[in-house]
Protein backbone atom coordinates (compact mmCIF):
# COMPACT_ATOMS: atom_id res chain seq x y z
CA UNK A 1 0.00 0.00 0.00
CA UNK A 2 1.20 3.58 -0.79
CA UNK A 3 2.57 5.38 2.42
CA UNK A 4 0.80 8.35 3.34
CA UNK A 5 3.55 10.43 2.49
CA UNK A 6 3.07 9.08 -1.28
CA UNK A 7 -0.20 10.09 -1.64
CA UNK A 8 -0.81 12.92 -4.38
CA UNK A 9 2.91 12.83 -5.31
CA UNK A 10 2.15 10.86 -8.44
CA UNK A 11 0.59 11.56 -11.83
CA UNK A 12 -2.49 10.03 -11.50
CA UNK A 13 -5.74 11.54 -10.83
CA UNK A 14 -7.27 8.84 -8.95
CA UNK A 15 -4.54 6.72 -6.63
CA UNK A 16 -5.34 3.07 -6.74
CA UNK A 17 -3.59 0.47 -4.51
CA UNK A 18 -3.45 -2.98 -3.54
CA UNK A 19 -3.27 -5.01 -0.43
CA UNK A 20 -2.93 -8.72 0.32
CA UNK A 21 -4.97 -9.83 3.12
CA UNK A 22 -4.29 -12.49 6.07
CA UNK A 23 -8.10 -13.40 5.87
CA UNK A 24 -10.84 -14.21 3.64
CA UNK A 25 -12.53 -11.70 1.89
CA UNK A 26 -15.80 -12.57 4.54
CA UNK A 27 -13.67 -11.58 7.55
CA UNK A 28 -13.00 -8.98 5.88
CA UNK A 29 -16.39 -7.68 5.01
CA UNK A 30 -17.48 -8.46 8.75
CA UNK A 31 -14.52 -6.19 9.98
CA UNK A 32 -16.02 -3.62 7.44
CA UNK A 33 -19.57 -3.72 8.92
CA UNK A 34 -18.51 -4.20 12.75
CA UNK A 35 -16.98 -0.82 11.69
CA UNK A 36 -19.66 0.62 10.19
CA UNK A 37 -21.71 -0.15 13.60
CA UNK A 38 -18.92 0.92 15.62
CA UNK A 39 -18.37 4.12 14.37
CA UNK A 40 -20.06 7.69 12.86
CA UNK A 41 -17.05 9.82 11.43
CA UNK A 42 -17.11 7.75 7.79
CA UNK A 43 -20.27 6.29 6.14
CA UNK A 44 -19.96 2.75 5.01
CA UNK A 45 -22.01 0.84 1.94
CA UNK A 46 -21.40 -2.83 1.47
CA UNK A 47 -22.36 -4.13 -1.81
CA UNK A 48 -21.37 -7.94 -2.37
CA UNK A 49 -17.53 -7.71 -2.60
CA UNK A 50 -17.23 -4.14 -2.60
CA UNK A 51 -17.28 -1.27 0.04
CA UNK A 52 -17.75 2.52 -0.43
CA UNK A 53 -16.24 4.61 2.12
CA UNK A 54 -16.75 8.01 2.18
CA UNK A 55 -17.71 11.56 4.67
CA UNK A 56 -20.93 12.31 6.13
CA UNK A 57 -22.88 14.25 3.50
CA UNK A 58 -22.46 17.29 6.33
CA UNK A 59 -18.81 17.09 5.80
CA UNK A 60 -18.13 16.59 1.65
CA UNK A 61 -17.58 19.54 -0.16
CA UNK A 62 -17.21 19.56 -3.73
CA UNK A 63 -14.47 17.54 -4.40
CA UNK A 64 -14.66 15.37 -1.46
CA UNK A 65 -13.20 12.26 -1.89
CA UNK A 66 -14.70 8.25 -1.76
CA UNK A 67 -12.87 4.76 -0.96
CA UNK A 68 -14.55 2.34 -3.53
CA UNK A 69 -12.53 -1.17 -2.25
CA UNK A 70 -13.29 -4.52 -3.87
CA UNK A 71 -12.00 -7.42 -2.01
CA UNK A 72 -11.22 -10.85 -3.84
CA UNK A 73 -10.65 -13.97 -2.16
CA UNK A 74 -7.37 -15.57 -3.20
CA UNK A 75 -7.74 -18.56 -1.37
CA UNK A 76 -9.17 -20.40 2.30
CA UNK A 77 -6.83 -18.04 4.35
CA UNK A 78 -6.33 -14.53 2.23
CA UNK A 79 -7.54 -12.24 0.01
CA UNK A 80 -6.81 -9.43 -2.25
CA UNK A 81 -8.33 -5.39 -1.20
CA UNK A 82 -7.91 -3.57 -4.25
CA UNK A 83 -8.78 0.28 -3.37
CA UNK A 84 -9.45 3.31 -5.36
CA UNK A 85 -9.29 7.07 -4.38
CA UNK A 86 -12.15 9.13 -6.04
CA UNK A 87 -13.87 11.74 -6.54
CA UNK A 88 -17.76 11.32 -5.94
CA UNK A 89 -19.09 9.64 -9.15
CA UNK A 90 -21.13 12.40 -10.06
CA UNK A 91 -18.86 14.68 -9.73
CA UNK A 92 -16.41 12.05 -12.23
CA UNK A 93 -18.89 11.72 -14.62
CA UNK A 94 -19.06 15.34 -15.27
CA UNK A 95 -15.24 15.91 -15.30
CA UNK A 96 -15.00 13.31 -17.94
CA UNK A 97 -18.13 14.07 -19.59
CA UNK A 98 -16.93 17.55 -20.26
CA UNK A 99 -13.14 16.16 -21.37
CA UNK A 100 -15.04 14.23 -24.06
CA UNK A 101 -17.00 17.41 -25.38
CA UNK A 102 -13.61 19.70 -25.33
CA UNK A 103 -11.83 16.61 -27.20
CA UNK A 104 -14.71 16.20 -29.64
CA UNK A 105 -14.82 19.46 -30.57
CA UNK A 106 -10.94 19.95 -31.13
CA UNK A 107 -10.93 17.01 -33.88
CA UNK A 108 -14.57 19.17 -35.13
CA UNK A 109 -12.53 22.48 -35.62
CA UNK A 110 -9.38 20.40 -36.43
CA UNK A 111 -11.46 18.50 -39.81
CA UNK A 112 -12.60 22.22 -40.61
CA UNK A 113 -8.96 23.98 -40.34
CA UNK A 114 -8.03 21.30 -42.15
CA UNK A 115 -10.16 21.68 -44.91
CA UNK A 116 -9.52 25.47 -45.28
CA UNK A 117 -5.63 25.53 -45.32
CA UNK A 118 -6.55 22.71 -47.97
CA UNK A 119 -8.86 25.25 -49.79
CA UNK A 120 -6.51 27.91 -49.24
CA UNK A 121 -8.93 29.89 -47.21
CA UNK A 122 -8.53 32.36 -44.53
CA UNK A 123 -7.95 29.76 -40.89
CA UNK A 124 -7.31 32.02 -38.03
CA UNK A 125 -10.78 31.51 -36.39
CA UNK A 126 -9.99 28.31 -36.64
CA UNK A 127 -6.49 28.28 -35.04
CA UNK A 128 -7.51 30.89 -31.90
CA UNK A 129 -10.78 27.69 -31.42
CA UNK A 130 -7.77 25.37 -31.86
CA UNK A 131 -5.82 27.56 -29.20
CA UNK A 132 -8.49 28.01 -26.46
CA UNK A 133 -9.78 24.78 -26.16
CA UNK A 134 -5.78 23.33 -25.71
CA UNK A 135 -5.87 26.29 -22.62
CA UNK A 136 -9.51 24.96 -21.91
CA UNK A 137 -7.59 21.33 -21.47
CA UNK A 138 -5.32 22.68 -19.54
CA UNK A 139 -7.36 24.42 -16.77
CA UNK A 140 -9.69 21.21 -17.06
CA UNK A 141 -6.51 18.94 -15.77
CA UNK A 142 -4.92 21.79 -13.47
CA UNK A 143 -8.66 21.73 -11.76
CA UNK A 144 -8.88 17.77 -11.48
CA UNK A 145 -5.37 18.31 -9.75
CA UNK A 146 -6.43 20.90 -7.45
CA UNK A 147 -9.62 18.89 -6.34
CA UNK A 148 -7.34 15.75 -5.60
CA UNK A 149 -5.73 18.81 -3.76
CA UNK A 150 -8.86 19.81 -2.20
CA UNK A 151 -9.56 16.68 -0.81
CA UNK A 152 -6.28 15.33 0.10
CA UNK A 153 -6.85 15.63 3.73
CA UNK A 154 -9.77 13.44 3.41
CA UNK A 155 -7.73 11.14 1.53
CA UNK A 156 -4.99 10.74 4.34
CA UNK A 157 -8.21 9.89 6.47
CA UNK A 158 -9.63 7.45 4.55
CA UNK A 159 -6.38 5.95 4.38
CA UNK A 160 -5.23 6.18 8.26
CA UNK A 161 -9.08 4.39 8.61
CA UNK A 162 -8.73 1.86 6.65
CA UNK A 163 -5.06 0.80 8.12
CA UNK A 164 -6.27 1.11 11.68
CA UNK A 165 -9.56 -0.93 11.48
CA UNK A 166 -7.60 -3.71 9.12
CA UNK A 167 -4.70 -3.08 11.61
CA UNK A 168 -2.32 -3.13 8.65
Amino acid sequence: MKSTSQLGHEFELRPRFEIELPYTNKKAIEIFKNAKAKQKKFVIHQVDDHIFIKLPTTKQHFWSPQLDLEIIEINDTSSLLKGLYGPKPGVWTLFMFIHFVVATLFIGIGIWLYSNVSLERPFAVQLFLLALLLVLWFVLYFAGRMGKSAGRKEMLQLNAFIIQILEL
